[in-house]
C-alpha cells in the first residue's frame, strides 16, 4: 500500500516512482536544494542525489515504455523531410490517414503546436530543417517525435 504525496493540492500516486522519489522530486520542483531536503529527511545529500537520479531513470524508462506502446498502436508514419513547408503538413497527414482508413482526431492548429513544442529544433521559420516523424494511431490521435 503506497502513500500518496500531496503536492500543490493534487494527490499524486507513484506509478513507477517510490514515495521518497516523488517527495524529493516535488521539493526539487519547488527549488529546494538537495542539502535542504537531506536535512528534512535526516539523511545525506548524496542519498538525496541518488534518490533523485533513480527517479529520473524511472521516468525515462516510463517514457520509453509509452513510446513502445504507441508504436504498437501506429497504423501510419509520416516523415517530414528537411525542406517540407509546414503548410503542407495537414494534407500529408490527411493523405496518410486516409490510406489506412483513419480519421485524424486533432485539429491542425494543435498539430502545428505539437510539432513546434516537440520538434521545434527541427524547424526554422516555416520549413522543416531536420526530419520529423508523426505517427498516426488507430484511434486517430497523432504522436510527434523529434528524430
Amino acid at each position: 500500500m503506497g502513500v500518496s504525496y500531496l503536492y500543490k493540492s493534487n494527490r499524486v500516486s507513484g506509478g513507477f516512482l517510490t514515495d521518497s522519489q516523488l517527495y524529493v522530486l516535488g521539493l526539487r520542483l519547488e527549488g529546494i536544494t538537495q542539502e535542504e531536503i537531506a536535512e528534512r529527511l535526516g539523511t545525506t545529500r548524496q542519498n538525496v542525489s541518488l534518490i533523485e537520479k533513480r527517479a529520473h531513470g524511472n521516468i525515462e524508462r516510463a517514457k520509453q515504455t509509452l513510446i513502445a506502446y504507441r508504436k504498437l498502436q501506429t497504423l501510419a508514419e509520416v516523415k517530414f523531410q528537411p525542406g517540407t513547408h509546414l503548410v503542407d503538413v495537414p494534407r500529408m497527414l490527411i493523405d496518410a490517414a486516409d490510406a489506412v482508413g483513419v480519421k485524424i482526431s486533432v485539429d491542425f492548429a494543435l498539430v502545428y503546436k505539437m510539432i513546434r513544442d516537440i520538434a521545434g529544433e527541427s524547424i526554422s521559420g516555416t520549413r522543416v530543417t531536420k526530419q520529423i516523424l508523426v505517427n498516426i494511431l488507430k484511434n486517430g490521435e497523432i504522436v510527434v517525435e523529434a528524430t
